[in-house]
């Protein structure tokens, strides 16, 4: 249920061209932000530093335009934020980090990818997910200072066998079993960056996000979104999933479809119109 003014957003990220489907997403959150008679924020969420690139985000400003897309809220057009890129809001970050490390919901993990695919007794969900075995949970850590803190990762302690549960504007009634279908996960990473899931979320509080529109990809990071959002004392966004535009093949579009993208659908004069939603 979404309540008071409406917020929306679009929250790409520049790790190459906007495709179909994330056009037909995007003109979704459009189109539901227009009819509450609310406002849509455009973030871009930059973070991974080795993928993102300076030509994609100024491709996508070009191509969410040409799409029929308009913002109230970010790059372009400005708003009451400092900044609209991830990358230049990480000490909010930092300090949304603090918050969980004070309530005890986190604890820093010195496991490798490799150390937790290895772990002989690493479950995987049903969806081939892999499950993090615990291996750091209770294990001592002495960090002199916030900065030694920040090098290693860190990640947040599910309460496993609990349900989640939320109630999807698009899907209806969505649940997942913690620790069958995901598990302690990843919010900070010693490179310095949040993790997705921290930074959406800190992101989405920070701009009184109301309703969260994206693609039916993401329904699992809504119930860990979801324990964040309790662990802040913060009550969440309504939620919305898209269903994905897929190939003949039956598989989603992705960035590396140089056919399906913006991009190269305007050099061969496709009418943006027929996008969707």
């Amino acid at each position: 249920m979404i309540e008071g003014d409406y917020r929306g957003r679009l929250a790409p990220t520049p790790t190459g061209y906007l495709h179909r489907g994330h056009a037909r997403t995007f003109l979704t959150a459009q189109e539901r932000a227009r009819s509450h008679g609310g406002k849509l924020i455009l973030r871009v969420e930059d973070l991974d530093r080795d993928r993102c690139k300076s030509e994609f985000v100024d491709a996508l400003l070009d191509d969410l335009s040409w799409a029929g897309l308009s913002w109230d809220e970010g790059p372009d057009v400005g708003g009451p934020f400092q900044s609209y890129y991830q990358s230049e809001r990480l000490e909010h970050y930092r300090e949304t980090w603090d918050r969980l490390r004070g309530s005890e919901t986190v604890f820093p993990c010195d496991c490798s990818r490799k150390d937790v695919r290895l772990a002989a007794q690493a479950p995987h969900s049903e969806g081939g997910e892999l499950i993090y075995p615990g291996v750091c949970r209770d294990k001592p850590f002495d960090f002199e200072d916030e900065e030694t803190a920040l090098a290693v990762n860190w990640r947040f302690r599910v309460p496993a066998g609990e349900t989640i549960s939320f109630e999807d504007g698009n899907y209806g009634h969505k649940e997942f079993l913690v620790g069958r279908d995901f598990g302690d996960f990843l919010i900070w990473r010693k490179d310095g960056i949040p993790s997705y899931e921290l930074a959406v979320v800190a992101d989405d509080i920070a701009m009184r996000v109301t309703e969260v529109v994206r693609g039916e990809d993401l329904l699992m990071s809504t119930a860990r979104q979801l324990l964040l959002y309790e662990a802040l004392g913060v009550k969440p966004p309504a939620f919305y999933h898209c269903p994905l535009i897929r190939d003949n093949d039956g598989r989603r579009l992705a960035k590396r479809d140089k056919a399906a993208s913006l991009r190269e659908l305007r050099q061969v004069g496709f009418d943006s119109s027929l996008l969707g939603p």
